[in-house]
């Protein structure tokens, strides 16, 4: 245990000489001479003794060892971090599909908390936090200059409590507090439905339960629809999808290509590297898709968009995805803990890196945002918009047979839906608009 607490803390140097003003006495090597692993780890121990005898108050020496890992790991980057015995089994809990919390994906960008994205259907979702948000309090306490486990362990707390969340969002002038509940988190990982002849299949994180969500999802829509012939295509509707399991990603694009690479990963060691390469079967069986991301898309929605993207199989919409092109490995500790480190990056089938680069989709299509004033808008009829069959003794037309008509009519109501999904969810209703699209010019042939 000795070793490995030893080995673990040799990071920590770089911390440490940045306050050589305070600990100089306490460096012995010759200024000339770089430092040896050995005694570095030696420098270590003497400030680790110098604490806990002459630190103003006493201190917790399993907090001070933990505090020394996390600080070595999460100099590293953003996403390697160490997880203590609670925080290890609420990750392998979550990874299952439930947990307690917020429902929100957060990451740390020059110092400041940034939402990577509001999981749908949880306290966070509902209280309105939008992918982009920066969080600069937490119940009224600063979390700038906090880690990223710091500011996350302020946000944690019992099921049923209240936070009060302090946000600056882009467009806003001033900053604003959100009111959220805690809750225990249940995600629902694929969410399908049917919009006219279009299934649109919501993705909204990769856990073990997403490949079979997206299958049985697909399959009872298909079937709702009255078989694959009736359908024009699929939404593959991943916008604010954090990501979540390497192996989930593979399974949910492998559901809609036949063949071809999926992702590599290339780590330190070129010997380590692999790819992942799809198996025959198309569940869509090759009907248009059109895969839906935006910035809160990252991780393994983005291995999905690159790989369909690459392959031509699908077209992507929306707006650029998040840009995290990096793999991280889950390591069991000792004592229950366990440690997140990255150790690959990802590429898509062409062979490019998204890392902080993200997805561009092939159609860009920014979400508008409404007012209150566009809601009362909407809800104000045009008492002047009128028609020929609203003129007094109009003549009935007798062209048509009562079934043409009712088919007209029907076209009619399909066409007023979509229009008022648009106002809805406009990313959403221009995918559908697409496909419908393609349906049309696919008839004509």
């Amino acid at each position: 245990m000795k070793k490995f607490v030893m080995a673990a803390l040799g990071g920590t140097l770089a911390s440490v000489v940045a306050t050589t003003q305070f600990v100089g006495p306490l460096l012995a090597q010759e200024a000339d001479r770089p430092a040896s692993v050995y005694e570095q780890l030696d420098l270590f121990g003497d400030i680790f003794e110098r604490i806990r005898a002459q630190y103003v108050s006493e201190v917790d020496e399993a907090d001070l060892i933990e505090a020394a890992i996390n600080g070595m790991l999460t100099s590293l980057d953003p996403h390697s971090s160490y997880l203590p015995p609670q925080d290890a089994e609420d990750m392998r809990v979550q990874t299952r599909g439930e947990f307690g919390g917020l429902g929100i994906e957060v990451t740390q960008e020059e110092g400041f908390v940034k939402v990577v994205s509001p999981i749908d259907g949880t306290p966070a979702d509902a209280a309105g936090m939008e992918s982009g948000d920066f969080i600069t309090h937490v119940d009224g306490e600063s979390v700038l200059g906090l880690k990223l486990d710091e500011a996350v362990d302020l946000m944690r707390g019992p099921v049923g409590s209240e936070i009060v969340i302090t946000v600056v969002r882009e467009g806003e002038e001033e900053p604003f507090d959100v009111s959220i509940i805690r809750d225990t988190i249940k995600l629902t990982a694929v969410r399908s439905r049917l919009e006219g002849q279009t299934v649109v299949l919501r993705v909204t994180t990769f856990n073990d339960q997403t490949f079979p969500n997206l299958a049985d999802g697909l399959a009872k829509q298909v079937e709702e629809a009255g078989g694959m012939e009736n359908v024009n295509g699929f939404v593959l509707d991943l916008r604010n999808n954090p990501g979540g399991l390497l192996t989930q990603a593979i399974r949910v694009s492998d559901a809609f290509l036949d063949a071809g690479e999926i992702v590599s990963t290339r780590g330190r060691n070129p010997a380590d590297g692999e790819r992942f390469n799809a198996t025959p079967g198309d569940l869509a069986e090759g009907k248009p898709l059109v895969v839906l991301i935006n910035g809160g898309s990252a991780s393994a929605s983005e291995i999905v968009a690159g790989a369909l993207q690459d392959h031509r199989r699908g077209i992507v919409v929306g707006t650029k995805s998040f840009g995290k092109g990096s793999v991280q490995t889950v390591m069991p500790l000792r004592g229950e803990g366990a440690m997140r480190l990255t150790t690959a990056r990802y590429y898509t089938p062409s062979g490019r890196s998204i890392q902080a680069l993200g997805v561009s989709p092939d159609l860009v299509v920014d979400q508008p945002r409404r007012s209150p004033t566009d809601e009362d808008e909407d809800e104000t009829p045009n008492r002047f918009s009128r028609s020929e069959a609203d003129l007094r003794g109009s003549l009935d037309n007798d062209s048509l047979t009562e079934d043409e008509i009712r088919h007209i009519e029907e076209d009619r109501a399909k066409v007023e839906a979509a229009a008022k999904l648009r106002e809805e969810d406009y990313q959403l209703a221009y995918a559908i608009d697409i496909l419908r699209g393609l349906s049309v010019l696919g008839e004509k042939k």
